[in-house]
C-alpha cells in the first residue's frame, strides 16, 4: 500500500479535495477517511479483497486459492469496479443532499471519476463513463422505481445528473 500511496498521493489529494467541494464536506467529515487509516500503509491481504470484491469470486477450496495471483487480480478488478460505482453513488447522494445542481455538479463528478478510475486502474480499463453505465443499471433503476420511496425532488436530480453525465462523457 506504501508504494501506491507514494505514486498516487498528489492525485488523492485532489480527488479528496474535489470530494469535498462536491459533497460540501467540512474538516469534521473529510477527517473520517484519515481516521479510518485507508491512507496510511498497511496490508491487503486476500480476505480482505474478498470482502471489498463482495465475494462474488466466492470462497474457493482449498483456502489456499485466494492466494493465486489470477484470483487476486480478479478480486482487485471487481473491487475496483464496485467501489467505483458505489463512489458515483455517494457522490450523488452527497451532492443532492448539499443542493449542487447537475449544471454544476456533474463536472466536477465526471473529474473525479476520471483521477479515480486512473487510480483504480491505470491501463485506462475503468473509465468514468464505464462507471458511469454500471450506476445507472446498477442504482438507477432502483431509486426511480415508482416504489423506491425516493422523493419526487430526488428522482428528478438523479435524472438530471444521470442526462448531465452522459452529455459529458461521451464527447471525452
Amino acid at each position: 500500500m506504501a508504494d501506491f500511496l507514494d505514486r498516487s498521493g498528489d492525485r488523492l489529494q485532489v480527488l479528496l479535495e474535489g470530494v469535498r467541494a462536491v459533497c460540501g464536506f467540512g474538516d469534521e467529515a473529510m477527517a473520517i477517511a484519515d481516521e479510518l487509516g485507508y491512507f496510511r500503509d498497511h496490508e491487503v491481504s486476500a480476505a480482505s479483497l474478498l470482502l471489498w470484491s463482495a465475494g462474488v469470486t466466492g470462497v474457493p477450496q482449498p483456502l489456499e486459492r485466494l492466494e493465486q495471483p489470477a484470483m487476486v487480480r480478479r478480486m482487485c478488478r471487481m473491487a475496483a469496479d464496485l467501489q467505483l460505482v458505489n463512489l458515483l453513488q455517494a457522490l450523488l447522494n452527497a451532492a443532492l443532499a448539499a443542493g449542487t445542481d447537475a449544471g454544476t455538479g456533474a463536472g466536477r463528478i465526471a473529474r473525479l471519476l476520471g483521477i479515480a478510475s486512473d487510480l483504480a486502474d491505470p491501463t485506462g480499463a475503468a473509465t468514468p463513463e464505464l462507471v458511469h453505465r454500471m450506476w445507472r443499471v446498477g442504482h438507477l433503476p432502483a431509486l426511480l422505481d415508482p416504489q423506491s420511496g425516493a422523493p419526487e425532488a430526488g428522482k428528478t436530480g438523479y435524472r438530471a445528473y444521470d442526462q448531465e453525465l452522459e452529455q459529458l462523457l461521451e464527447s471525452v
